[in-house]
């Protein structure tokens, strides 16, 4: 008994010394010692699910869920403990925000948004952790959503056809009032491209064109069944409509020749490795045509009297244009 008593006295002396050093009164020392201890059960809680999640959850997004979920949870349990301390209760909690709430909107107005918005974002979800999203000229990866801000891994800007930078884009959750935002894999899990070929007017523009429905139907083989029911799920929270996913070309004249447009489907991740699976095969089918080039801005002096054709003032059974008749810079 006699020790314990020495004990409790020397925690009151050791206390006390430390209150008078600081300055503070003992009210406002036993808050501190409260605050303190909360914000250690917080960032234990943290750990402890962090650590839980890495050795039995193999699963990354997963993983990723539980330790954000019990962040928050724990985060809103120390927020209501430590008000509790410092307040005691909701009537000075409600008369403090009251005299400090029209200087914290003119203050904080970015903050308050930005809080705002992840609100949004966690009950509207235009997007979830993993989506490729482009918001005002920025396009990547999201691979983390805080209370401020939400981090994407960048896609595009010196890279082409949408690879990685490598570089972390931290975008602040206001900006999703203020700009447009773009979901690449919400929903339908593909988008639609394009691929434009050009040939010169001399080629045989129907063969080409049959060719390259070939190469299209070839390399862009997918689940269609499963891209269809995408769509009808799709169509019951948006009004999309996609009746052939097939891909297609298209015939345009252009000043140089021929344009024959592939356009189809892909996966946002996957266009650049279908665009080069479709340009290779592309080459090397026209490298087996001899009545196939591909066109390129050229300089030509077209002389009717002897290219045009007869009715136009040319020569009787007008030849075509000659390959040597041509001038290139």
């Amino acid at each position: 008994m006699n020790n314990t008593n020495s004990i409790t006295d020397m925690w009151r002396e050791g206390t006390q010394a430390l209150m008078d050093y600081v300055g503070v009164e003992e009210a406002v020392f036993s808050h501190i010692i409260w605050t303190a201890l909360i914000v250690s059960f917080y960032i234990t809680v943290r750990m402890a699910a962090a650590a839980i999640s890495r050795r039995f959850v193999t699963d990354t997004h997963r993983r990723y869920f539980i330790s954000k979920a019990a962040s928050y949870i724990a985060g809103a349990i120390a927020i209501i403990l430590i008000t509790k301390v410092w307040f005691g209760g909701g009537k000075g909690l409600v008369t403090y925000f009251g005299i400090l709430s029209a200087g914290l909107v003119i203050v904080l107005q970015d903050a308050i948004q930005n809080m705002i918005g992840w609100l949004f974002l966690v009950i509207r979800h235009p997007f979830h952790v993993g989506d490729r999203i482009e918001i005002e000229d920025i396009t990547g990866d999201v691979v983390d959503m805080r209370l401020f801000a939400f981090s994407l891994i960048e896609v595009g800007k010196w890279v082409d056809a949408d690879q990685s930078t490598g570089r972390i884009v931290h975008v602040p959750n206001g900006w999703i009032f203020k700009k447009s935002l773009f979901n690449f894999t919400q929903g339908f899990n593909f988008i639609w491209d394009e691929l434009p070929v050009t040939i010169t007017f001399e080629s045989n523009w129907k063969k080409a064109k049959a060719i390259l429905r070939e190469i299209a139907d070839k390399n862009t083989s997918f689940d269609r069944q499963q891209a269809e029911k995408q769509v009808k799920d799709t169509a019951q929270m948006y009004l999309v409509v996609y009746k052939h996913l097939t891909p297609i070309v298209w015939t345009k004249v252009v000043d140089i020749g021929v344009t024959l447009t592939i356009r189809h489907i892909c996966e946002p991740r996957k266009r650049r490795l279908m665009e080069t699976s479709i340009w290779e095969s592309i080459l090397e089918a026209f490298a087996k045509e001899p009545d196939i080039d591909f066109a390129y801005p050229t300089q030509r002096y077209y002389f009717n009297p002897k290219e045009g054709k007869a009715e136009t003032g040319g020569p009787p059974g007008g030849d075509a244009p000659k390959e040597t008749d041509k001038i290139r810079d």
